[in-house]
């Protein structure tokens, strides 16, 4: 569960948040989507937001990462950019 996150103390590690969601049969795990907003290569927002991502599996919930590159900058496509639509 934690061993992908080397800066996790694994004895303060609240391992009981996942058992505490009570799921019922075939319920599926809370499902987040996370944004972030910078298309530079090297994006402190994306690295942070794929840190919070693993966080909150290790805590039982489904994390998706809605990836903003190809998307046109503010005030540098029309309104006819198909990404714009």
């Amino acid at each position: 569960m934690i061993d992908n996150l080397p800066n996790v103390a694994g004895e303060l590690f609240d391992r009981s948040i996942p058992a505490r969601l009570n799921l019922a049969e075939g319920e599926h795990k809370p499902r987040i989507l996370l944004l972030y907003g910078s298309n530079r290569e090297r994006s402190y927002s994306r690295l942070l937001t794929e840190e919070a991502a693993r966080l909150l599996e290790a805590f039982g919930a489904e994390s998706r990462i809605f990836n903003p590159s190809g998307l046109p900058m503010p005030d540098d496509a029309d309104s006819s950019h198909p990404k714009v639509k």
